[in-house]
């Protein structure tokens, strides 16, 4: 089934119900869902465009190009949602999702899914996105949480550190908290997908006529993949935090 630009216009109109319930009830988001629609049509179709691009010319350095700026736009979403940044976040927001998404994402493409060459531009950026966008929610909600609790519970933390305790262990309790919170939504989808929601992958392929069963395989490898990158983004994340907060004698810093 083929979409045309005219059956795009008509879904793009059920965008005026969640404006009209924003205006009925005043919850003064309808500018804000008119922005968003907009920003979606022109993000994806602009996106669309470079796609099929670089599908027609499959270079290696063209592809990393794209899955670069795809990083560094996700550190910078994951960093303005931190309500108490700090001076290096950027940096540790990019170094946690560089290495959680490029690790897991080349152990799809060469050890799954055994794609040769591995930066087939149809495998690798779809894989990345899915790995990042989620991995960018986590990290999120880890580093938050954790920042929160350094700043809240600085008296405990120093008189653990007083009675020999390490940083680490002195915020043992909150590094498991935060990655926990971070890990949840991941955890929570794993636990409902094919009974709640059939995720976009495996609708889209099956939209797309695919094969059922391999529709469904797909979507398991990605929801293996997509925990595999929010696990260990998480844990990166909350230990870079924990360094930046201590310094080399292991006294409590509140970074600006």
């Amino acid at each position: 089934m083929i979409l045309s630009m005219l059956d795009v216009a008509f879904a793009a109109m059920l965008i005026v119900i969640a404006i009209l319930i924003s205006l009925w009830l005043q919850l003064g988001l309808a500018k804000t869902l008119l922005i968003a629609a907009i920003r979606t049509v022109a993000q994806l179709s602009l996106i669309g465009l470079i796609l099929a691009w670089v599908f027609a010319r499959q270079t290696w350095y063209e592809v990393l190009t794209i899955l670069t700026i795809m990083t560094l736009i996700a550190a910078f979403a994951a960093k303005n949602h931190i309500s108490k940044p700090y001076q290096g976040l950027l940096f540790d927001t990019l170094l946690s999702l560089s290495v959680a998404t490029f690790s897991i994402a080349l152990v799809a493409m060469l050890l799954i899914l055994q794609i040769t060459p591995w930066y087939t531009p149809q495998y690798i950026i779809p894989i990345l996105g899915l790995i990042l966008g989620n991995s960018l929610t986590a990290i999120s909600l880890t580093t938050g949480r954790l920042i929160d609790y350094l700043h809240e519970q600085q008296a405990q933390i120093r008189m653990l550190l007083a009675l020999s305790a390490t940083p680490f262990e002195a915020c043992h309790h909150a590094i498991k908290g935060a990655i926990t919170a971070g890990m949840m939504p991941t955890i929570n989808s794993m636990m409902v997908v094919g009974l709640v929601s059939l995720p976009g992958m495996m609708t889209g392929q099956i939209l797309a006529g695919a094969d059922p069963t391999q529709a469904v395989r797909y979507q398991i490898v990605t929801m293996f993949l997509i925990c595999a990158g929010s696990a260990i983004s998480c844990t990166l994340s909350a230990l870079l935090v924990v360094r930046r907060f201590f310094d080399n004698r292991q006294r409590l810093l509140l970074p600006n």
